[in-house]
C-alpha cells in the first residue's frame, strides 16, 4: 500500500466518487442552503464516519451479502429515492419562508445511519474493496489505509456542496429568486431519485 501510483489512484477514485452528484451531496447542498455551512458540519461528519465504517465492513466481507441477495440493492434504491423525493418536497418553501416548517439540520448519527440506505455509498465501498484490496499482503493494514484515505477525502469532497448552498443562502435576498432556487433543487433531487432507481 505504499506504492505512490496506488495512493494517487485511490485518492482520485474517492475524490471523483465523493464530489460527483449523489444523495449525500444533494442533502448537504440543501442543508447548507437552509441552515448554513457550520450547522451542516455534523451532517458532513456523520456522512464521513458512517461511510468509513460501511467501507470497513464491506472490506471485511459484508459486501458479499449483495452478491448473495442482489435484490437488497434494489430495495435500498427505492427507499433512498423516496427519501430524496421527501426532501425535495420539504425544501419547497423552506428557504424563501413561503411556508414555515420545523425542520432542522440532520444530526451526526442520522447522517451516519443514512449510509445504510444510500446505494451510491454501497457502490463506492464495494468498488474500493474490489479495486484496492491487495490479493496478498496484510488485509487489516490495507483496510486501515483505505479507510484512512476515505476519512480525509470524503469531507474535502462534500464540503464544497455545503459551502455553495451556504453562499447562496447569504447572497440571495429576493424571495422570488429563493423560491426559484428551491424548485430547482427539488427538481435536482427528483432527477437524482430517478437516476438511482434506473441504475
Amino acid at each position: 500500500m505504499t506504492d505512490l501510483n496506488l495512493i494517487f489512484a485511490l485518492v482520485s477514485f474517492y475524490f471523483v466518487m465523493y464530489v460527483t452528484p449523489g444523495p449525500n451531496n444533494a442533502m448537504v447542498l440543501t442543508s447548507g442552503l437552509k441552515f448554513g455551512f457550520f450547522k451542516t458540519i455534523p451532517h458532513m461528519s456523520g456522512i464521513t464516519i458512517g461511510h468509513v465504517l460501511q467501507l470497513i465492513l464491506v472490506c471485511m466481507g459484508l459486501g458479499k451479502i449483495f452478491q448473495i441477495f442482489p435484490q437488497l440493492q434494489n430495495i435500498l434504491k427505492i427507499i433512498c429515492s423516496f427519501y430524496l423525493l421527501y426532501l425535495g418536497y420539504k425544501i419547497i418553501g423552506s428557504f424563501s419562508k413561503i411556508k414555515e416548517d420545523n425542520s432542522r439540520p440532520l444530526k451526526f448519527y442520522e447522517a451516519a445511519l443514512f449510509q445504510i440506505i444510500n446505494p451510491k455509498a454501497w457502490t463506492i465501498s464495494s468498488m474500493a474493496a474490489s479495486g484496492f484490496l491487495p490479493e496478498d499482503g496484510n488485509l487489516i493494514i490495507s483496510i486501515i489505509f483505505i479507510a484512512f484515505v476515505a476519512l480525509i477525502i470524503c469531507p474535502l469532497s462534500i464540503s464544497p456542496w455545503a459551502a455553495f448552498g451556504s453562499a447562496i443562502r447569504n447572497l440571495v435576498k429576493s424571495n422570488k429568486i429563493k423560491a426559484a432556487i428551491e424548485y430547482f433543487l427539488a427538481i435536482l433531487l427528483l432527477i437524482t431519485a430517478i437516476i438511482i432507481v434506473l441504475q
